[in-house]
């Protein structure tokens, strides 16, 4: 039955399945906006610890060791969710476990013996974060078609963007900018910032439900037997040598992709970190300016997907990565708060576009029998270089003593994906 010649009752339950689909990513927003990015991270580096530039150190430490262990466990996570057919009892499980480390750090006052824990957690909470995107990402088949899977994509894209926005707004007037905020909370032992953590608990806690209730789970692979987890790795070795010999552009795309990927996630993991550290940046700034990066890509995500059917995603992938190297050049290099104001909005928007692209990339050079275990690596491998960025940052921060150096080894990061999806041959029938 096409999406043309579904009845009325059938085309209200699958929006309600996308609606509750991209409500997962409206609730994650909380952890990755606010808590990774752009307010939590930088009360740990700015008031926690003893200076800027060793906090921003000691984080991307933290979230290097934690890219490592999802390199090694990420891979896997996929695979025996395939197998067993229950990604949703696992997205259930991981994504509570990033509730309750967001929770535990309201405990994180703002004295540098506080630093190590607020490390820790927020390093957990990135490990199992990306574990739950895992199951998450697999259950994108279960909420559209070929025809629509671009469309559900750039939707959930934008929808964890604009519930970033939400949030950030929430969290500025109602904690952050007031003297005495929602509570009577106040800013005495980053009081302020420690019940945000809560909130943001709560918020993810909340919208993560819809998704375990009305969406359907996704059988288990056809063939697939449940192998120990050493095992597991033994399967996932011999389905990407199988797909090395029959499908080599998709391979390639998977790792061009998953270099690019980690720079785009690194530019927000980081960017709040910068704009206080480097450009001056009071705490509300940063939020203020969070919730503008947050509607630009949210904007930049679904006018994207709409170019995307025009241009292809190949086009809008490349020509999005050397707009996003340009710009972080010039982060590098031009001083004051302008700069970042105009640069960074505008990198945010053109990092929605590349994010939904890729998807939509792999989406059409797949076989239709492949799809969910491609999506499947697709997720994992990304992560598993997910120390990429971090590394990058924390490398160069430490080899040249600025967070300017560390945001030039984001830009090489960028420039090393570009570089390996050029050779890439584009879908068929796309630009």
């Amino acid at each position: 039955m096409t999406v043309a010649e579904k009845t009325p009752s059938q085309a209200r339950a699958d929006r309600r399945g996308v609606v509750s689909w991209a409500l997962w990513d409206w609730g994650s927003s909380a952890f990755h906006a606010i808590i990774l990015t752009f307010v939590f991270s930088v009360y740990l580096t700015k008031a926690v610890a003893p200076d800027p530039d060793s906090g921003s150190a000691a984080l991307g430490a933290g979230l290097t060791i934690a890219g490592v262990f999802i390199a090694l466990l990420a891979p896997v996570t996929g695979q025996r969710g395939d197998a067993g057919g229950r990604r949703k009892r696992w997205l259930a499980v991981h994504t509570g476990i990033v509730v309750v480390a967001m929770a535990a750090l309201f405990f994180v006052r703002n004295a540098p013996a506080y630093l190590t824990l607020g490390v820790v957690l927020i390093s957990a909470a990135s490990v199992f974060a990306e574990f739950a995107q895992v199951n998450y990402n697999a259950l994108l088949l279960r909420v559209s078609t070929p025809r629509t899977i671009g469309k559900v994509s750039g939707f959930g894209w934008g929808m964890g963007y604009f519930g970033g926005l939400v949030a950030l707004t929430v969290v500025l007037f109602a904690f952050v900018q007031p003297k005495v905020g929602l509570f009577g909370v106040t800013s005495q032992d980053g009081l302020n910032i420690r019940v945000v953590a809560l909130f943001c608990a709560l918020w993810f806690g909340l919208f993560a439900l819809p998704v375990l209730f009305f969406v359907p789970e996704p059988p288990a692979s056809a063939g697939a037997s449940r192998a120990g987890f050493f095992a597991s790795y033994g399967v996932l070795a011999r389905r990407v040598a199988g797909m090395w010999r029959s499908e080599r552009r998709t391979v390639w795309f998977l790792i061009a992709s998953a270099v690019y990927r980690d720079g785009l996630a690194a530019i927000f993991t980081f960017g709040g970190v910068v704009a206080a550290g480097t450009f001056g940046f009071s705490s509300s700034e940063v939020v203020i300016f969070a919730i503008g990066a947050n509607l630009t890509a949210g904007l930049g995500a679904v006018f994207g997907g709409r170019l995307d059917d025009r241009l292809g995603p190949k086009t809008i992938i490349a020509g999005s990565l050397a707009a996003l190297v340009v710009l972080g050049g010039c982060l590098v290099v031009l001083p004051g708060k302008a700069t970042f104001w105009v640069c960074g909005l505008a990198l945010a928007a053109f990092v929605g576009p590349a994010q939904s692209a890729s998807r939509t990339f792999l989406a059409r050079i797949v076989a239709p029998e492949r799809e969910g275990e491609a999506f499947g690596l697709y997720a994992t491998t990304g992560r598993a270089v997910s120390f990429l960025g971090p590394l990058a940052f924390s490398g160069f921060l430490a080899l040249f003593g600025t967070q300017r150096a560390g945001m030039a080894g984001i830009v090489l990061v960028l420039v090393a994906g570009l570089l390996a999806l050029l050779p890439v041959r584009a879908p068929e029938g796309a630009k």
